[in-house]
């Protein structure tokens, strides 16, 4: 049967990438002094699967560079070489090598010949070298009882087909290592009419006959080893003339049909992988049941209950359901934060490598989850941040000696839901920021600076477009590109950064981020007549205060009084350009964004309601002081206040 492999290519560049990943993460635990003996395997296997692919698929140059990485994790894996410093580097720099690779063979992005070349060079250099260790005294031995050759039992699970994998191109690898009976067993074969090209159903009994280890075996099988039944035993020595294609009754080559293959069928049926644009065509889908569940409350709010009683319960019942539905479906877009952190285990050790510095990362809330579309996003301001911990942070090992401090800084990456949001900081235990340092620089460029400025507002002086304190330029630093873009790209998804250090001790810089950028709890106001939305997670307290309660400050504007303390008064009707409504009563909703506190004037508090959040910027332009839209009952369009940049709007006077 002919088959186009280009339908499995999509499945292979995801395992592939997955693979890569693992690979990454077990190399730098083996780098970091762990030698449990399943890193390694981990390793190879991943390898190895890759190889199979490549080959399947056509991938030469990717299938040549992972048969080189194969021989040397052979030799680890089975103690003739150590896992030395520079084959680790030579193992890490394959991975890379091969990421690039694996883009050329998806995105059609050319890899750079000269990077293939020199790291298939650095594995040959790390291979033609003395193995580092002679392999165990124990290996003899097991070689001279390794059996005269394997009864296999494998029972392929019915889905093999749709990842890629073939099972007779496993069969013929088989052969390669020695002479092999096989039998097929036909106890799973459907009739005709009930035959499914796309699955397997045939299972096979196989004996080779060949004085190999069992690795080799476990090798061949490797790729598929999640996705078939395997039983695998050795034929001993007398009994080898006689051994049988088939399965004898004292010696079955596999076990009868019964709970463990049917556990691998409900392994393989227990996931399914879907495409993420399948998902958000979803998500919109109950974002629009959501707008037409809140259309049918509104409407429904001028009929007499107690004639329609049966349909206010029905909506009740749809509003519970809809809300269910919308966190069911989300659900299914939340990834553990450690798809982004595990990146980080690498970029530090070559950093502080390149650097000089010794450096510990720590991780903490790894399983906090959030949503894929923003955990995309938020990788390159991270990178961003862990990159000027490092070089601009951290001392180097005498300097932290002399000041008391152990050789080894830390980095600390850190995750946690608080609220309606996931808050993740990034720390380390360095020199600190120098605030006289900053505020020389920052006169130097003729920024703004007001007097006697706070620490706050000294460290919002380092997310100055260009700013930098360092005097050199490198192609780390010193270029004034960081901070500024950390901010605008945090800004961009709607969440917001704080910056706390002390000199001496280290630097913490904190960002808060919605869960989710599709649905928000949200509360409605008016202002100038207009329906507004603040989110929620913003929101701190609603009060009607009285005129002795607001003062005016020069150069500030209006400010509120709440229990001793000061806050800018904001009309949202202004903001918007809306008509002002004065003539009622004071109405003030107290948020808090970026750390500090706003009063904003409200004519009047409508509710509380989730809301489906609709990108202005995406369909229309980014407009100052709003962070979206939504779709009220009535099909009228309410604007999302953006809570943070008013709060950034308010502080600019007072830099100024």
């Amino acid at each position: 049967m002919n088959m186009d492999l280009q339908r499995f290519h999509a499945t292979f560049f995801e395992e592939s990438h997955e693979g890569l990943d693992a690979m990454e993460a077990a190399l730098l635990a083996i780098d970091a002094g762990n030698r449990d003996a399943e890193l390694v395997n981990s390793v190879f296997r991943a390898a190895h699967s890759i190889k199979g692919g490549a080959a399947t698929f056509g991938f030469e140059g990717m299938a040549g560079l992972t048969h080189l990485l194969e021989t040397l994790l052979d030799d680890i894996r089975g103690g003739r070489r150590e896992a030395t410093r520079a084959a680790l580097d030579a193992i890490l720099g394959s991975v890379d090598v091969l990421r690039a690779l694996l883009a050329e063979a998806e995105h059609g992005r050319p890899a750079d010949a000269k990077d293939v070349q020199a790291v298939r060079a650095r594995l040959e250099a790390v291979l033609g070298t003395e193995p580092g260790t002679a392999a165990p005294a124990a290996d003899s031995t097991a070689a001279a009882a390794e059996p005269e050759g394997w009864r296999i039992g494998f029972s392929p699970a019915p889905s093999m087909f749709m990842s890629g994998n073939d099972p007779l191109r496993i069969l013929r690898e088989l052969e390669h290592l020695g002479p092999l009976e096989v039998a097929a067993r036909l106890d799973r074969l459907p009739a005709f009419a009930q035959l499914d090209p796309l699955e397997a159903c045939l299972a096979w009994d196989l004996g080779l006959t060949a004085r190999v280890p069992r690795g080799a075996v476990d090798e061949v099988f490797a790729w598929v080893e999640d996705e078939c039944e395997l039983d695998i035993q050795p034929i001993a020595a007398a009994a080898a003339p006689d051994a049988p294609a088939g399965a004898p009754a004292d010696a079955p080559l596999a076990p009868s049909a019964g709970a463990k293959v049917q556990s691998i069928s409900d392994s393989a049926e227990s996931s399914v992988r879907v495409s993420v644009d399948k998902i958000d065509a979803l998500i919109n889908l109950v974002g629009e049941l959501v707008i037409t569940q809140a259309m049918l409350k509104q409407a429904s709010s001028s009929v007499d209950p107690a004639v329609a009683e049966r349909l206010f319960t029905g909506l009740e019942q749809l509003e519970r359901n809809t809300r269910d539905l919308q966190e069911a479906v989300i659900g299914v877009r939340m990834l553990p934060v450690d798809a982004v952190f595990r990146r980080f285990p690498r970029l530090v050790r070559d950093l502080s490598a390149r650097l000089g510095k010794q450096v510990l990362l720590r991780t903490v809330g790894e399983g906090t989850e959030l949503d894929k579309s923003l955990i995309e996003k938020v990788a390159d301001p991270l990178v961003h941040l862990v990159r000027n911990a490092i070089d601009h942070g951290l001392e180097d090992p005498a300097t932290r000696s002399a000041s008391g401090k152990p050789e080894t800084g830390t980095i600390t990456l850190a995750a946690s839901h608080q609220g309606g949001h996931i808050v993740i900081e990034v720390s380390d235990d360095g020199r600190g920021l120098n605030r006289d340092r900053i505020l020389v620089k920052a006169q130097e460029r003729g920024l703004a600076v007001p007097e006697n400025p706070s620490d706050a507002q000294v460290w919002d002086l380092v997310f100055q477009p260009g700013f930098s304190t360092n005097d050199e330029v490198t192609d780390l630093s010193g270029r004034g590109v960081g901070m500024d873009v950390v901010r605008r790209n945090i800004q961009g998804l709607g969440g917001e950064v704080e910056l706390h250090s002390k000199q001496g001790s280290g630097t913490r810089v904190v960002i808060r981020l919605p869960l989710t950028l599709a649905i928000l709890d949200g509360m409605s106001v008016t202002a100038g007549g207009e329906v507004l939305i603040l989110p929620l997670t913003h929101v701190l307290e609603a009060l009607q205060p009285g005129q002795a309660d607001i003062r005016t400050v020069a150069g500030s504007g209006r400010v509120l009084q709440v229990r001793g303390e000061y806050l800018p008064l904001v009309s949202l009707a202004e903001v918007y350009g809306y008509s002002d409504r004065r003539d009622a009563d004071l109405l003030v909703v107290v948020v808090e964004g970026d750390g500090q506190k706003i009063a904003l004037e409200v004519d009047e508090l409508v509710g509380q309601q989730q809301v489906v959040v609709k990108s202005i910027e995406h369909n229309y332009r980014r407009v100052h002081g709003v962070s979206g839209a939504t779709i009220l009952g009535d099909g009228r369009v309410a604007l999302i206040v953006d809570v943070g940049g008013l709060v950034r709007a308010q502080r600019l006077p007072q830099a100024a």
